[in-house]
């Protein structure tokens, strides 16, 4: 790789000659402004926030798409520049609404940021606005365009990580909209409901639909009981939002923090992983010695499940009919709780604690109703969300004791912790699958590294003995939804000799999640996806069919795994979506 020597405000460094001046910049320590720069994303050159004096040329220069050249001088804080910078700001305060003390991104979005660094007391452009309508159509998301600063990183993140170009610029001038095509709402058009927009996106055009008042009120209601069970991830992802480092584990404090906000009982959804694991486990299993449909493909991710039921509905048999462990916990919150604790069903209000937009989605499925016209799982709130709501409170999170999960749906083993990265389903599955087969005996160390890293698609082999036969078991592992397209266009063409794969929605898996804390990046998701492993390692449980609390349950209620009633809560069916583009 050839480098080239570049001086940016009196500072010399060295760099590959690929890079842009922004790049360069950031290796010599210098942050220049950017809203529609993103460091995973194409570069664009929209929204001018960047632009930087280079010597020799006679105009201002776009430092996102700027090349950098042997010898090239760079100033980045010149009063021509800081003018500049700042017109540009304020010109984008101008058609944007000025409700910063209402607005759900306050004091995190990167546009009011910029504005206050760049010393923006008031916004001397007056004129037309946007006006254009609120989009509440999508189950997970809402779009609130007059707060687009048609930055694009929005529609760059769904074509380059998830291939599917929900959104796109529409009109020109002033009229000028990121929107989905036609003028369609979000809810009618192929999204995912993944949120990966919402985590790019600089100011508040795009977030979850906020549910934390209605938790709350669930909270406040003397004749709710209220369970919520929290999602592997989310113990590696909530401390960022509420002041600590990325990666840290905050699980005990998390559990303190549920408690201190009211709810009756605090559980592990890596219970239910375990679970997922048990019935998930035994269905390839009985796939692979019945003559099933395969490869069998995972079930938990709900961005997913959304995916394959627009674009490859004839693929829908492959999927494992097990419940994600979002499911199974809801289930059993609505089944075997108040059969078990005398608590009475209708005062039972079940809430999850998700690293996932489309979760929220997802609890609203008719399939996932043990109770017919009763959701088993009435709201779901990201990890943002949570963390708004220990704000709320007042809660102290720093400096609260560490606390364990309620019992009996609190125990779990490491399987159960590592859901939350990308290859760690097919790992805690195989942790389990290679046991059985095997007279009870481990995989060599327990982990099996072949299906972790961030590679997109990774594929691995393992021998496992099946009807005393040793078989060559072929598995895939896939993150990001344009990934998975490549995984499905095998198995459509009927070139995929696999026998198991996994596939996650979002980038590394729930670790980056539509609803995780933001900013992220491929430093922060390997710094939550190594707090996940270290969960998994301090672990005396690595393996979800050694998990007491899971055999308990099958000898007390459930019976075995894919029994009648197992199947009867565990279990679902997925069906066709239209959409109109």
């Amino acid at each position: 790789m050839d480098f080239v020597n570049v001086t940016i405000d009196g500072v010399s460094v060295s760099v590959p000659s690929t890079y842009t001046v922004i790049e360069a910049a950031a290796k010599a320590g210098i942050r220049i402004p950017q809203l529609c720069y993103h460091p995973e994303l194409t570069t664009f050159g929209a929204c001018r926030v960047c632009l930087v004096e280079i010597e020799g040329s006679r105009s201002l220069g776009a430092a996102c798409v700027y090349p950098v050249a042997d010898k090239m001088v760079v100033h980045t804080n010149t009063p021509k520049v800081r003018a500049t910078r700042k017109t540009v700001v304020e010109l984008l305060l101008a058609n944007h609404p000025q409700d910063c003390l209402k607005c759900q991104l306050n004091k995190n979005c990167e546009l009011q940021t910029i504005a206050a660094d760049l010393g923006i007391r008031e916004i001397p452009y007056q004129g037309e606005m946007r006006n254009a309508k609120m989009d509440i159509s999508n189950a997970a998301l809402v779009r609130e365009p007059n707060k687009c600063i048609l930055c694009g990183r929005c529609a760059r993140i769904c074509s380059e990580y998830q291939g599917l170009d929900v959104y796109a610029y529409v009109n020109r001038g002033f009229k000028t909209l990121v929107e989905p095509a036609f003028g369609l709402d979000l809810g009618d058009v192929t999204c995912t409901l993944c949120g990966q927009c919402s985590t790019v996106c600089p100011t508040a055009s795009i977030v979850e639909k906020d549910d934390t008042e209605k938790v709350f009120s669930a909270l406040g209601d003397k004749n709710k009981y209220t369970i919520v069970q929290t999602a592997p991830s989310v113990r590696v992802a909530l401390g960022e939002a509420l002041g600590l480092p990325a990666g840290e584990i905050v699980t005990g404090k998390m559990v303190a923090a549920l408690r201190r906000l009211g709810f009756d009982k605090v559980f592990d959804t890596d219970f239910s992983a375990d679970l997922t694991i048990m019935e998930e486990g035994h269905e390839f299993l009985h796939r692979v010695q019945n003559g099933g449909v395969l490869p069998m493909i995972t079930s938990c991710s709900p961005g997913w499940i959304n995916f394959i039921e627009m674009k490859y509905p004839d693929l829908l048999p492959h999927l494992s009919s097990a419940k994600s462990p979002q499911g199974m916990f809801g289930a059993i919150t609505k089944t075997f709780w108040p059969e078990t604790q005398n608590v009475p069903l209708e005062n039972i209000y079940s809430v999850s604690v998700m690293p996932c937009t489309a979760k929220k989605a997802e609890c609203l499925r008719p399939q996932l109703q043990s109770n017919p016209g009763v959701p088993d799982v009435d709201a779901v709130i990201t990890t943002r969300e949570l963390a708004r709501m220990i704000k709320s409170a007042g809660i102290d999170f720093k400096n609260l004791p560490e606390e364990d999960y309620d019992n009996p749906l609190g125990e779990s083993s490491g399987a159960g912790v590592i859901f939350g990265v990308t290859g760690g389903v097919m790992e805690a599955a195989l942790r389990t699958v290679y046991a059985v087969l095997n007279e009870g005996k481990d995989i060599p160390g327990i982990i099996y590294a072949p299906v972790r890293g961030m590679d997109g698609i990774k594929e691995a082999t393992i021998d496992v003995p099946i009807d005393g036969k040793n078989v060559t078991v072929k598995l895939a592992v896939a993150h990001t939804l344009k990934k998975a397209r490549v995984l499905m266009d095998k198995v459509r063409a009927g070139t995929a000799d696999y026998h198991f794969i996994e596939v996650m929605a979002c980038p590394g898996g729930c670790i980056g999640g539509g609803g995780q804390p933001v900013p992220v990046n491929k430093d922060i998701r390997a710094a939550r996806t190594a707090a996940i492993y270290r969960e998994d390692e301090g672990k005396t449980l690595r393996q979800s069919h050694k998990n007491p609390d899971i055999i308990a349950l099958y000898d007390k209620w459930l019976g075995k795994p894919l029994g009648e009633k197992a199947h009867k809560y565990l279990h679902t069916h997925y069906e066709e979506q239209k959409k109109q583009a």
